[in-house]
């Protein structure tokens, strides 16, 4: 029988192997992708964040939950999409991490988060420049593109992103610009002409779902 509270452990304690067993177990058993997702691996993940910032979990420990839970949101991303349907979107959105920038489990956590909650993703990946996603956004015609930077390095990428959009004219028709990361403040979002910040997954479906009225 699955076990979730068992598969929220084995993201803590950051067992890849045992993650994926439980989620292939789960998943033979018939529980809904959706329902492994929020109550097995996201139950992990919001456990090692709480332990991270009182600092009883540490990078090194931190990282290893994250490999964990990538394990299983790649058994669940297939049926998760799978569920989806024309009539039943509510949105479409344009995801990436920005140039220079190769981190992408908080960005991989967040196109699992909103596929979950019925929004398309075109997740363009890591590393991504400017004007591809310029041409990502002018070829499926999101309503929002999102972007993610783990490093202070990186975060000017998320500038030169908007400012390649808004030359591209593809604001003028109403594309929203969400963006998030470790080192991403409100004012900067602000400062750089973001339309929404999100301080994590959760947040970030939640404004996403607040703007398409839902």
């Amino acid at each position: 029988m699955a076990d979730l509270e068992r598969l929220a452990r084995a993201v803590i304690e950051g067992e890849a192997a045992t993650v994926k067993q439980l989620v292939e177990q789960a998943l033979s058993e018939g529980l809904a992708a959706d329902t492994i997702l929020q109550e097995g691996l996201l139950k992990g993940l919001g456990v090692v964040g709480e332990k991270f910032g009182k600092q009883e979990m540490f990078l090194p420990e931190v990282m290893m939950s994250a490999k964990a839970m990538q394990a299983g949101l790649e058994l669940l991303r297939p049926h998760l999409e799978a569920g989806q349907s024309g009539a039943g979107l509510r949105g479409k959105v344009v995801l990436g991490t920005v140039e220079g920038d190769i981190h992408d489990i908080g960005k991989n956590l967040v196109a699992m988060m909103l596929t979950a909650n019925g929004f398309q993703v075109i997740d363009l990946g890591v590393n991504v420049k400017p004007e591809d996603f310029v041409l990502a956004c002018q070829e499926h015609q999101p309503q929002f593109v999102g972007m993610s930077a783990l490093l202070n390095t990186t975060m000017p990428a998320m500038a030169r992103t908007i400012t390649a959009l808004e030359a591209a004219g593809l604001r003028n028709g109403g594309l929203q610009v969400m963006v998030g990361g470790a080192p991403v403040t409100p004012e900067f979002a602000s400062r750089i002409g973001a339309d929404i910040y999100a301080d994590d997954a959760l947040e970030a479906v939640r404004l996403l779902r607040k703007a398409v009225g839902w």
